[in-house]
């Protein structure tokens, strides 16, 4: 770890920590405005997403107290434009995931061949993080529509 500027690290990781957990809470708010005929498997989805965020979370605390720090107890920004219709709900999904997805990227930077450990961390979480903005990506589509909305 002598290569690795261990503040910006744990810096970092606090900034996924809030952001994963204004995930937890997001999820579960979009999981309630979810109305109409395919209401239980949407709520449930969602839900699942907010167990996920929560994981991510953890993951990224316990990461924080290897390296010695003291992980944050922030939360990170909420958007609530007070939408209720899917695609907008989808559509702030996808931007906070983007929004993850750097916060993994500029880790995995930042760790590159310098620490196993964290490297394997952040290559998971952006692989993570990048099958779920696929997956929301899919769910904004229209049927029949095969084109990806946003690039890869």
């Amino acid at each position: 770890m002598a290569d690795i500027d261990k503040q910006k690290v744990v810096d970092l990781l606090n900034r996924i920590l809030e952001q994963e957990l204004a995930g937890v809470i997001r999820y579960t708010h979009y999981s309630f405005l979810i109305f109409g005929y395919s209401r239980i498997p949407v709520v449930e989805w969602f839900r699942a997403q907010a167990a996920e965020a929560l994981t991510h979370a953890q993951q990224a605390g316990e990461m924080v107290t290897h390296l010695g720090a003291y992980p944050s107890l922030e939360i990170g920004p909420l958007l609530d434009r007070h939408e209720l219709s899917m695609p907008e709900i989808l559509k702030d999904s996808l931007e906070t995931e983007s929004k993850a997805l750097a916060l993994y990227k500029e880790l995995l930077q930042m760790v590159e061949g310098r620490s196993v450990m964290l490297e394997e961390y952040a290559r998971q979480m952006v692989y993570a993080e990048e099958l779920h903005a696929g997956e929301v990506d899919k769910m904004m589509r229209k049927p029949g529509e095969i084109k990806a909305l946003r690039p890869v």
